[in-house]
This record gives structure tokens, sequence and C-alpha cells, in this order.
């Protein structure tokens, strides 16, 4: 999911496949993706949506049916592009990175690098893609007035203003992981100053919207609606997106939780540094319930012992450098003493290392985390140092 790790195919000025999809573009440098279900989605709106042409515009041929639900689903994708470029722009503009944007079966999504630190940055990024949607909307509307009724052409900006103002308000609902769910989140967490107690809340609002769905779908099959199979496709492939967007936003706010009272601190052990050049056989007798910042003799750190390497060097060859049993010291692996105890968590959870370095605010190491300290303490079995 490392966008940043393809950005070399990226920047070649071709289509490339990234992980997630094939590239279209990029936003300020974010990619937008269009995933290899998008596809399957639009080919399931063309079939279910076709037959419905015959009866909005009577003497369509058959291939002008095919051809005006192809461009509706066309335009749908649009729709949602314009919808989520609304949130990507408005992250950025806030500070908040974005990894990448993707397209996919009847929906999209902006992915975020970060989680806002305010519920208004929350909200602000939440609006932004429904009042994108419901702006379009209003356009086509009025281009309505200028466009002759009853034509093939017609139907299409008819069809375009129908997409938008469904994304904008579908997307109002409040419930995750649409965005009237964040903004449910946003209001909650402003008002008890907690943000999990928002995401608990803007969850059940999730679940509620997936039975709605159903319960519409059923409706439509129970009075024979014209467009009953159509929504019977979209309801239930929409309930599924709902419910495993609001089970996952359910999961990411634990790995956020952080137990109140709790300093970082707490749960740090001691750091040490010691000459990169040092016996490794040494250093590990020195690393006991510390931490241990290699240093090279032109002061850059090497790394962190990592003690499982070194006992493994060590038996071979106790004498040799430690810096060869050293894990390298990356920015996603350095945590700011001072930043929230819920921010941690976070980082931690997304990162592939099992120790971080903590540093204080002018940048001096203060001490180091290990995965599996933080993992206690947020479970009930902190560990206390002393």
């Amino acid at each position: 999911m490392d966008a940043t790790s393809e950005r070399g195919r990226g920047e070649s000025g071709r289509a490339s496949v990234l992980d997630g999809g094939l590239l279209l573009f990029r936003v300020d440098g974010v990619p937008v993706l269009l995933a290899p279900s998008w596809w399957v989605g639009s080919l399931i709106v063309v079939v279910l949506y076709a037959p419905l042409v015959g009866r909005l515009l009577p003497g369509a041929s058959t291939a002008t049916s095919w051809l005006l639900a192809a461009a509706f689903a066309v335009l749908l994708g649009l729709s949602v592009l314009a919808h989520e470029l609304g949130h990507c722009v408005v992250a950025l503009r806030l500070g908040i990175p974005v990894r990448r944007l993707r397209l996919f079966l009847l929906g999209g999504l902006s992915e975020v690098a970060r989680t806002p630190r305010k519920p208004g940055q929350e909200g602000l990024v939440a609006v932004a893609g429904p009042a994108v949607s419901v702006l379009l909307a209003l356009f086509c509307g009025l281009l309505l007035l200028a466009v002759p009724p009853g034509g093939a052409v017609w139907l299409l900006v008819a069809q375009c203003a129908v997409a938008n103002l469904a994304v904008g308000l579908f997307n109002l609902l409040p419930g995750l992981p649409l965005d009237g769910g964040r903004l449910l989140r946003a209001g909650v967490w402003a008002l008890t100053g907690t943000r999990a107690r928002g995401t608990r809340a803007a969850v059940f609002g999730g679940g509620a919207v997936a039975v709605g769905l159903l319960v519409w779908a059923l409706w439509g099959l129970a009075v024979g609606s014209d467009d009953r199979w159509l929504r019977l496709g979209v309801c239930v492939v929409t309930a599924w997106f709902v419910a495993m967007g609001a089970t996952s936003e359910l999961a990411a706010e634990s790995r956020r939780s952080w137990p109140e009272g709790l300093a970082i601190t707490d749960l740090m052990r001691p750091v040490l540094q010691l000459p990169a050049e040092s016996p490794v056989s040494d250093a590990l007798a020195a690393s006991a319930g510390r931490g241990v910042v290699l240093v090279r003799a032109d002061g850059v750190a090497a790394g962190l012992l990592d003690e499982a390497a070194a006992e493994r060097l060590a038996m071979s060859s106790p004498q040799a450098p430690a810096e060869g049993a050293a894990e390298p010291i990356r920015a996603e692996t350095v945590l700011l003493a001072s930043e929230p105890g819920a921010d941690i968590a976070e980082r931690v959870g997304e990162t592939a290392a099992w120790q971080f370095l903590v540093v204080d605010d002018e940048g001096r190491p203060a001490g180091v985390l290990h995965r599996e300290d933080l993992r206690a303490a947020t479970s009930g079995r902190a560990r206390r140092t002393g």
C-alpha cells in the first residue's frame, strides 16, 4: 500500500499499475488509482441500467440503450472521482498527508496518512466531498435548462446531475465510513472531547445505514419497482461496503487507544549510546532492559541494536562490530515524547517495526519504546519501569 515505493514507475509519464490499481494521474504527488473492481462495478451498472433507458428515452434502440448505460457508468465514476478529489485537496491544504486516492467497485476512498488532530479538521475534510458533488449536481441542473429536452444529450446531462446528487446526499448519511459518519464523529468528538466516543456513535450509524439499504432494496422487490434489480445490486454491494468500512474504522480506533493517565515515559526503556564499533557481545550485555543506540565515529547514528540479530552475530563472532546487528533508524520509527498518546499508538500500529526511538523536543534520545510494551499497556498489562 506504500505509494512512495512505486514512485519511480509512476514518474515515467505512462499509466502504470501500482499496488491497488491502475495509475491515472497524480494530484500534488498523490497517486489517483483505478482499482480492478471498478470495471466490475461499472459492468454491473451497465447491465442493470440499460433496460431502464428504454423507459427513460422511448424509441431508443438497443445499441443506444447500452451506449447511454455505459456513459452513465463513466459519469458515475467521474462523479465519485470529483467527490474524492474534494477530500484530497482539502486534506492537503490542512497539512494532512494523503497516501493515495482509489476508485473501486461503486465507490472511492482518499487514504489519509495521519488522523486529523482536531474535530474541526475532520469535519472540513469530510464535508468537502459532498460539497463538490452537490455543486456539480447544481451545475448540471442549470445546464439542463439550455439543452433541448427529450434527447440523448439531455438524458446524459440529467444522468450526471442525478449521479452527483446521489453521491453527495448518500455520503451525508450519518454512518462510517461515509462522510456523514465522519461529520457525526467530529460532532461527538467536539462535544465530548473524545474521538473514540465519536467513532463508536458513527459505527453504530454505519450499521443502521447498511440495514436501511437492504430494507430499501427488499421493498423495491416487494412492490415491483421498475429499478428493483438495479436497486438490489447497488444496495447489496453498498451495504457490504458500509458494513466492512464501519468494522474497519472501529478496529482502527482500537489501535489508537491509549490508557488514560499513561505517559510514554512509563513505557519507554532507558536509552544507552554505544560506539558502533563496540564488540557485539559487549553491546548485547549492556542492552539488558535498555535500548541501545549505536553511534559511528562521525557522530551519526548507525541504528538501534537488534537484540535477536546481536545474539546470532555474537554466537559466531562475539568481537564483531555491533553495527552489524543494527536496525536502521527511519523517520517513521522516531517518536516525539511530547506527542499525544493516541498519535503514538497510531504510528506504532501502522509501522512495521518492533522498537522505536523516542526523542525529546530538542531531538535528543530519551528512550526506546518496544511494540510489545505498548501492546501490554493498551491491553491492561502495562509494564511499569523504575
